[in-house]
């Protein structure tokens, strides 16, 4: 038989032998491919096709487990793809897959074919060895010392053990088919779960031809290209039991009829995550990004904890706040006119018309803001340090700690396989592979790059448009405003203020334009991604991740920081104010609010934050759910025994080779959010942590319910979004020291407290006034005055100077209109604590992160003393083994020669490199 080893790009299938197979084969039944209308018989196994219910995993004999499922609707047009299922399917039978096929009379529809794929031994042994599959050979007796003291208060929180551990912990090794018997094998057809199976049928079927050899178009392969030009129209492994109730066939594990009923509900939304089964039935892909978001949301708690005090400390010193009582004041507030906020249609305004801004502004722009901001620096650290602990765990428990090499060696994509025509020799492997050219690949990398800036650019001129209409409707809501019609409105009316409007209305805006910029560039990635041909599955999920956050960090995060960092920064003062496009745009650049634009960042923020969560979910879970009820609403009226399990998978939705990508994405622009511009809203890690507890239960439910059961796939870590999220922390400690400095009043506020103070006492009486400047009216252009009828009833000639929000000296001084001392006071001030936090914070998490290992050293002990067995029980294997032969070697020639003394070798000669 011939030999492969995976990383061959054309003939890397095995063909099977009609007489090649195990001498003790435990079923006892020849291997054969079934006729198209899948009649299958064996002697008295046979079951009569009436009696039997079709809601099974099991061919018609009951006794082959149905491994994938291909469907299709016969064209009568279509000759070409009859064609192609002919020989496809003819290909599969020479490799050893068993075909089954159901007519489409037997279909609920009338027009669907079901092509059932059964693997029987011998093709699992042969690819598992391909696949290096790692397999039990040994209980593992190492004990588990990691009970933890007062233990009994998670009782609450757990699942039965059953649920939790579903098999013994095993001593694992790579599976090798020649030493079948060194392995744990009580049953053939039950030693592979169904996960390993049906991964191993898609990685014949993902490179199986559907063309016949003398065609001699070696690219026309796989069952990716024959789902895309409509050859089949789905391609599946099955669910082993509908969600709600086990199967009835004893031999049926209804894995997932566990999992629902213990993980997919929402009412266990309190208890722990049954892993370990997520794992054995979805594959470790999976199964490593749900520990994930469960570790995520535990730490979220910790998170929401502290910065729901900072928030409850800003509500218990609400009353405590000195400049916002001055802004509501009449005798202070109610007497300082401040200067028209835009040209022509805005007129003069009191202060005191500000005072709810300026109150809701002190809960999130407070002393435990900055406390905040620098706990979330060493928050994340932990966070990050901490899962690669966990993560190293899980390698371990689920035998992914040589996974890497292997992943890069045996996973190869088929599309690289086929589109790379050229071939070079493997200095390591010596053998040929396939491989791009680099002219060819940097040619493809800058088209690729290209279209990245191209669409990133596009997010930047559509962000650039949302600021030019707040700029331009502001004055609109302004000149609407002027006589405050939504006083009438109760609770709500005496909120809602011409910034208030803009910003919600710009920020609605905002969240529409980045739904509809996300669902066209998707397409776009996925394209430029393909055509970069990236040469294993990890690599392109890492290209694919970086293009898609680029393009999402951009589209998400940009009115952010517009808010935070640019609003009311560039603004100029009355008579020279700063234009967005130039004087001619009549664009005048925003201001902040006298009590800063904290606020309005907190405000984009909830917008952004929430309404992304509120629609991921929505789209996530009812669209799924709207979509399997219509096409299933005929089918449901059939009984079990009719309505086979193929059917009914069939009609659920395709969970696709990225549907874990986007949950993914989604997380960590929350993430994002949650870290970049925490200082703004404490309550945002609270926001995410309720989000998280609804997504886990959801995700899962989607999973259980909504989908076909994906194909197992390996993962020992999250991939690039580790390399993403340890980016966005070190980036978030510097955003963080922004806000703080630029976008909240925190600084000014000390500053004046601690030196501009007049009576030198330490409080904030008389801040507002000193943080306001004064200009003559008289000196305003006609080109910035409000237009006749603009101004309020109270305004009147009287009224000389207004005031605008700014540190320079008045007209008349000698430095009239320039920036005074304390502006550069307050500004060094700012740039020093930036330098602070930043240098602080940093030593911190460098300090933590050289503190915390990132493989826990139980974990690295127990990952020795495997190594070392799996080696001693190997030796011992091959040793007992020759003595075997040698001894049957002897008493087949009838040897008279005294006993063969072997020699014994020293454990520590055989085992060194391995300890």
């Amino acid at each position: 038989m011939h030999r492969i080893t995976g990383r061959a790009g054309g003939d890397n299938l095995i063909e099977m032998s009609p007489t090649e197979s195990f001498n003790d084969d435990i079923n006892g039944y020849n291997q054969h491919v079934s006729s198209s209308t899948g009649s299958f018989q064996q002697g008295q196994s046979a079951i009569d096709k009436q009696q039997q219910s079709k809601d099974s995993v099991f061919f018609r004999d009951g006794l082959r487990r149905i491994d994938f499922v291909l469907s299709y609707v016969d064209d009568k047009a279509g000759e070409r793809k009859q064609e192609r299922r002919r020989v496809y399917e003819a290909n599969l039978a020479k490799v050893g897959l068993e075909l089954e096929t159901e007519d489409k009379s037997e279909s609920e529809d009338g027009k669907t074919y079901f092509v059932k794929i059964h693997a029987p031994w011998e093709v699992l042994a042969t690819y598992a060895d391909v696949l290096k599959i790692k397999v039990p050979f040994k209980v593992n007796d190492i004990p588990d010392n990691t009970e933890m003291p007062m233990n009994w208060l998670s009782t609450p929180f757990r699942l039965p053990e059953t649920i939790m551990h579903p098999e013994p912990d095993f001593f694992t090794a790579p599976f090798d088919k020649s030493k079948s018997d060194f392995f744990l094998i009580d049953d053939k057809e039950t030693f592979f779960p169904p996960s390993n199976r049906n991964r191993i049928v898609y990685y014949i079927l993902s490179r199986c031809s559907y063309l016949r050899e003398e065609c001699g178009d070696k690219d026309k392969k796989g069952i990716k290209r024959l789902l895309n030009n409509g050859t089949y129209t789905a391609a599946f492994p099955l669910h082993d039991c509908r969600y709600w109730k086990k199967s009835r066939d004893t031999h049926c594990e209804s894995e997932r009829y566990s999992l629902y009923k213990h993980w997919a509900r929402f009412l266990f939304f309190f208890k722990e995550q049954p892993l370990n089964l997520v794992r054995k039935y979805y594959g470790e892909k999976i199964g490593i990004y749900f520990a994930w978001l469960g570790f995520y949301t535990e730490m979220l708690l910790f998170a929401a904890i502290v910065g729901t005090i900072c928030f409850v400390y800003g509500v218990l010193t609400y009353d405590e706040n000195e400049w916002s009582k001055e802004i509501c004041s009449g005798e202070i507030g109610g007497k300082i006119v401040m200067c028209p906020l835009c040209d022509k249609k805005c007129g003069f305004w009191k202060l005191n018309s500000t005072c709810n801004s300026s109150w809701q502004s002190h809960l999130f722009d407070n002393v435990g803001t900055v406390f905040f901001a620098i706990f979330m620096g060493i928050w994340v650290t932990l966070f990050l340090e901490l899962w690669k602990r966990r993560q190293a765990r899980l390698e371990y428990e689920w035998d992914l700690v040589d996974f890497e090499e292997e992943q890069q060696q045996l996973q190869l994509r088929p599309e690289y396989e086929t589109k790379c025509s050229n071939r070079k020799l493997n200095r390591i492997t010596q053998e040929m592979e396939p491989y791009l050219p680099i002219t060819s690949k940097c040619a493809r990398l800058c088209l690729s790059g290209a279209t990245v800036i191209f669409w990133i650019s596009l997010i930047i001129a559509c962000i650039i448009g949302v600021i030019a209409y707040r700029l331009a409707v502001y004055a609109a809501f302004a000149s609407i405003m002027k006589d405050n019609p939504t006083s009438h409105l109760q609770v709500v009316g005496p909120y809602i203020t011409p910034q208030l409007a803009t910003s919600v209305t710009a920020s609605c805006i905002n969240f529409v334009i980045i739904m509809i910029l996300n669902l066209m560039y998707e397409r776009v990635a996925v394209w430029i991604t393909d055509m970069e041909i990236p040469k294993t599955h990890l690599e392109y999920e890492n290209k694919l991740t970086v293009k898609m956050f680029l393009f999402q960090f951009v589209n998400y995060y940009s009115s952010c920081f517009y808010v935070a960092f640019f609003k009311g920064k560039f603004v100029g003062y009355p008579g020279n104010y700063a234009y967005m496009f130039g004087r001619w745009s009549k664009l005048r650049n925003e201001e902040c609010d006298p009590g800063g634009c904290l606020i309005e960042l907190t405000t984009q923020l909830v917008i952004v934050m929430t309404g992304k969560q509120v629609w991921g979910n929505i789209q996530e879970a009812l669209v799924p759910w709207l979509m399997n009820w219509w096409g299933s609403r005929k089918a449901r009226k059939h009984p079990e025994s009719i309505y086979s399990r193929w059917e009914q998978d069939n009609d659920l939705q395709s969970f696709g080779q990225l549907g874990l990508f986007y949950e993914y994405l989604e997380m960590v622009i929350q993430f994002g959010f949650i870290t970049l511009f925490v200082a703004s809203f404490p309550l945002a890690p609270l926001l995410a942590l309720i989000n998280n507890i609804i997504e886990v239960r959801v995700d899962a439910w989607k999973l259980t319910t909504q989908y076909r059961r994906p194909v197992a796939a390996k993962a020992h870590s999250i991939g690039a979004w580790e390399e993403i999220l340890s980016g966005i922390a070190v980036l978030s400690v510097v955003t963080n020291a922004f806000i703080v400095a630029f976008t909240s009043d925190m600084i000014p506020r000390l500053v004046y407290m601690y030196a501009y103070h007049p009576d030198g006492e330490m409080n904030m009486k008389g801040y507002i006034n000193n943080s306001l400047s004064m200009f003559n009216i008289s000196a305003i252009p006609v080109a910035n005055s409000p237009e006749e009828g603009e101004n309020p009833a109270w305004f009147n000639s009287s009224i000389t100077t207004c005031r605008y929000r700014d540190f320079r000296y008045p007209s008349g001084h000698e430095k009239q209109y320039s920036h005074t001392m304390q502006f550069w006071h307050i500004l060094a001030a700012k740039l020093a604590f930036i330098i602070i936090m930043e240098h602080v914070v940093f030593m911190v998490k460098f300090f933590v992160a050289w503190m915390i290992p990132d493989v826990p050293s139980d974990v690295r002990a127990r990952v020795k003393r495997e190594r070392y067995l799996v080696q001693e029980y190997l030796h011992n294997y091959e040793v007992d083994k020759l003595k075997k032969q040698l001894t049957h070697n002897n008493c087949s020639n009838d040897c008279t020669c005294p006993p063969m003394i072997y020699p014994t070798l020293s454990k520590h000669e055989v085992l060194s490199e391995c300890l």
